[in-house]
This record gives C-alpha cells, structure tokens and sequence, in this order.
C-alpha cells in the first residue's frame, strides 16, 4: 500500500481565503457542520451515560433473565455475578465522553469530592434513569415468550413474595424474605460504600502515581463481580438509583401491578436512598485515609471552612 492510499481521505471544502482557493480538510472537519453533528457534540455526555447505562441494563437484567426462565438450567448464581460485571465493564467502556459514572450516586460523590459540575447532575441522573428504563423494556420484549410460560399464562404478572413463579426480580431488586428494614438498608449501603471506595482507588491519586489507568473497566468487572459474589445475595445489590428505579418503572408500566412498590414492606426506596448514603461513605472514607490531592477533605475543617466563608472572585472555584 503507498502512502498516499494509507493517508486520511479528504474533502475539498471552499477555503475562507479571498482569492476562492480550495484546500484539502479532513473529511470529520467538513461534517462538523451538520445539525446533527453539533447536537451530538452538545449532548455528547448525556448520550454516553444513556448508553453506558443501557449496556448495564442489557447484559444485567438479561443474565438474571435467562437464568431464571430456564430454571438454573441455562446459568446460576456465579452466571448473575458475571453478567453483571461484564455489563459495568462494557458500559464503563461506552460512556468514557462523559466520565462513565452510570450511576446517581457516584455522580453525586464526584460533584461532592472531585469538583464534578453541579448543573451537570441532574442531566446526568436523567441520562441514566432513562438507559436504564429502555433497556429494561428491551429485554422484557426479547424474554416475553419465556416470561409467559415460566408464570403460566401471558397476562400474568407477578412480584417476589407473592407468587412461586414470580418474573418481576428479572428487571429490579427484592430482598431475602428474612431481611429487617435496617438489614435491607445496610447491606445496600455497605455495597454502594464498598463501590465508591474502590472506584476513587481505580481512579488512583495523581500525586502518588496510583491508579490502574487504561485499566479501570477492567477493574470494575472485578469490583462488581465481587460485590455481587460476596453481598448479593440479601438485596440484590443494586446499589444504583437508575439500575434499580427505572427498571422498576418499567415493570410497572408492562403490568406487574402496584406490588412492584408495595413488595417487601415498600422496599422500593431502600435502593433509591441507600446508595447515595454509601457512594458518600465511601468517597469520605477514601479521601480522608488514602487521597492526598484535591478534595473538600484535604482543606480547612474538611471543606466545611468554605460554609462560613463568603464566596468571591479567588476562592469561586476553590474548595475552600
């Protein structure tokens, strides 16, 4: 192959000179100036957390699928474990534009300890809410069939707890019948907890040269796999509002019913809030025991200095 058949194809554009010359652009330059093109540059991270979470949901909620139509036939335990981190692996992969948080609670960890943009969340856990919704939605369609033979008729519908042959825990989470409302809440904080913490360690501190670099999704298979292998079992480890609620939604728009809220005592709120409380803890535990860069942590009373002290032009974008 000669050179000039290995090099970047390119286009002839009319050049800004004045004597109307022609000069050769690369070919992504001239489609800069598509409508689409520049609605794709703008909503380049809500597209990514979309889609990254959508791949979450696609490979997590399928494996708990198949696993479950086929009677343990087709996967098992381990199966859900693995799916699962393959799916945040992939997902982590897909929304590197953004970030890849993929999750609400570790946006709201980053915007409290790495300066992540506050206007940027709510964009953000809407992104997520929504992946994870219309991945759900897909993977019901694709599991209908099964679905209708596994819970005996196509129109019925039902929720763990309520029925031996219930399909509702496919999209979202329900804990072990033998679980105290304060159990439920702790096993999904000591996960979320478990998560932001090794996540801030992948991410590593640029000061010391830790990290694991180019390798951080392969590190978060691990960290879900493991999760899921060691503190699944009481509540499902959701340990993401969007993982857990839009799935949830979405299976109560397909006609599981009101138990899909009321199940377990009204445990739905349990993998809304917890979360949140864990990501926090976690990211808490981390930067005050490990992380010597920049973080409200690493400030004057722990970044609550900056509470009593007026915001101006120097300290705007400062922690303090």
């Amino acid at each position: 192959m000669t050179a000039k058949a290995s090099t970047q194809t390119l286009e002839k554009v009319p050049a800004p000179a004045a004597d109307d010359r022609s000069v050769d652009l690369p070919a992504e330059l001239v489609s800069d100036r598509l409508v689409w093109s520049r609605i794709r540059l703008t909503l380049r991270e809500p597209f990514a957390e979309f889609f990254g979470t959508f791949i979450i949901i696609m490979f997590g909620d399928g494996v708990v699928a198949q696993v479950v139509l086929s009677g343990g036939q087709k996967g098992d335990y381990q199966s859900i474990s693995w799916g699962w981190g393959l799916g945040v692996m992939l997902g982590v992969y897909t929304a590197g534009a953004s970030g890849a948080h993929l999750n609400p609670a570790v946006t709201l960890a980053n915007c409290v300890f790495r300066k992540f943009p506050w206007r940027k969340f709510p964009i953000y856990v809407l992104a997520q809410l929504l992946g994870a919704f219309c991945a759900s939605g897909i993977v019901y369609a694709n599991y209908k069939s099964a679905i209708d033979v596994y819970e005996g008729g196509a129109h019925i519908r039902t929720v763990p707890g309520y029925s031996d042959t219930a399909t509702a825990g496919i999209f979202c989470t329900y804990p072990a019948a033998f679980m105290t409302r304060t159990g439920q809440f702790f096993s999904e904080f000591i996960a979320s907890t478990l998560l932001m913490f090794c996540i801030f360690a992948l991410q590593g501190d640029s000061r010391l040269g830790t990290g694991a670099g180019n390798l951080t999704p392969l590190g978060l298979f691990f960290v879900i796999f493991g999760i899921g292998a060691c503190f699944g079992w009481e509540t499902g480890y959701a340990i993401n509002l969007a993982r857990d609620f839009g799935p949830r939604l979405m299976s109560f728009c397909l006609g599981y019913g009101k138990e899909v809220w009321t199940a377990s005592n009204y445990y739905f709120w349990i993998p809304i809030v917890a979360p949140f409380f864990g990501c926090l803890f976690g990211g808490f535990l981390y930067d005050t025991f490990m992380f010597t860069g920049e973080s409200p942590i690493n400030t004057p009373w722990m970044g609550l200095k900056r509470l009593s002290v007026p915001k101006t032009k120097d300290n705007m974008d400062s922690y303090v």
